[in-house]
C-alpha cells in the first residue's frame, strides 16, 4: 500500500488497525558507469514497495537526496547539508505523528545518511522528552535499516558475486535498481575490472582517488535476474522486521 497513490480516507482506515509506516530514504549520487544516479533511493524504494504489495505495509514517499558531498564531483548528485537533512526529516516526522503515526521505519539505502539519520532520531527525542512531558499522547519511535543489513540478504549477495562486490557502485546494488528497472540496464566496459579501495575525503579528492566512481566493485555483474533475487530476500525480511517493530 503506498501512501502516494491512496486516499485520505483510505488512510484514516489504515490507521485504525496500524500506526506504522515505512519511509524509504537515500541519496541521489553518481555509482560508475552503469549505475543510475537514484540506486540508493531506489534499492530501498523497490524493497519497501514490493514489500508493501505483498503484505499491506503503509509505504511513504522516498526521501530521495541525503548525504552525498563526496560525490559532487560526478555530475548529476545532489546533496543536502546535514541540518538540512534533519529539519526536514523532522517535518516529515512531525507531519505523520500529526495524524497519529507512532512507528515510523526508516528504510535506507546509502551509508552516508546514517550518522545523519541518527542525529534527527536524537532531535525528534529531544522534542518529545522536552514537549510532550507528562502528556498521554504515545511518543513517536522510529527505526533505522540499512537494506543490505536485512536478515539473509548479504548471504545472498555473497553467493552471486564472490568476488567484485566492493563497497560503493556494487553489483548487488546495481542488480535491485536493474530488476525495478529493467529498461535502464546499460552495458559498459570497465577497467580496470574491479575499482580500486581506499578512502573517503571531498568531492575532488573522491574523483582523483575513483575516476569512475566505483569502489572495489566490478558492478559489470550486475544483472536483472540477481536483482530478482536479492529483492526478494530482503522483501521478506522487511514484512518481519517491520511487523515485529510495529508491534512493539
Amino acid at each position: 500500500m503506498q501512501l502516494h497513490l491512496s486516499s485520505w480516507p483510505e488512510i484514516d482506515k489504515y490507521l485504525e488497525t496500524s500506526k506504522a509506516i515505512v519511509i524509504p530514504i537515500g541519496s541521489t549520487e553518481q555509482h560508475g558507469p552503469n549505475g543510475l544516479l537514484g540506486t540508493d533511493a531506489l534499492c530501498p524504494e523497490i524493497i519497501a514497495r514490493r514489500a508493501g504489495d505483498d503484505s499491506g505495509i503503509l509505504v511513504g514517499p522516498t526521501f530521495n537526496v541525503g548525504q552525498a558531498q563526496h560525490h559532487m564531483a560526478f555530475p548529476g548528485t545532489i546533496t543536502l547539508r546535514p541540518s538540512t537533512m534533519i529539519a526536514a526529516m523532522m517535518d516529515w516526522a512531525q507531519s505523520l505523528t500529526r495524524h497519529g503515526f507512532e512507528r515510523i521505519y526508516w528504510l535506507n539505502g546509502h551509508g552516508g545518511n546514517i550518522n545523519t539519520i541518527n542525529a534527527a532520531f536524537s532531535e525528534m527525542y529531544h522534542g518529545i522528552s522536552f514537549g510532550e512531558a507528562g502528556t498521554n499522547k504515545p511518543p513517536l519511535r522510529c527505526m533505522l535499516r540499512n537494506w543490505w543489513e536485512l536478515s539473509g540478504v548479504m548471504d545472498v549477495c555473497k553467493q552471486l558475486f564472490p568476488v567484485g562486490e566492493g563497497s560503493h557502485a556494487t553489483p548487488s546494488e546495481v542488480s535491485v535498481t536493474y530488476f525495478g528497472y529493467p529498461e535502464a540496464v546499460k552495458r559498459v566496459e570497465m577497467s580496470p575490472k574491479i575499482a580500486p579501495n581506499g578512502p573517503i575525503f571531498d568531492a575532488e579528492d573522491y574523483r582523483r582517488r575513483f575516476p569512475d566512481g566505483r569502489i572495489g566493485s566490478d558492478p559489470s555483474q550486475a544483472s536483472v535476474e540477481a536483482g530478482e533475487k536479492i529483492v526478494n530476500a530482503a522483501v521478506k525480511a522487511v514484512i518481519a522486521e517491520f511487523q515485529r517493530f510495529a508491534a512493539s
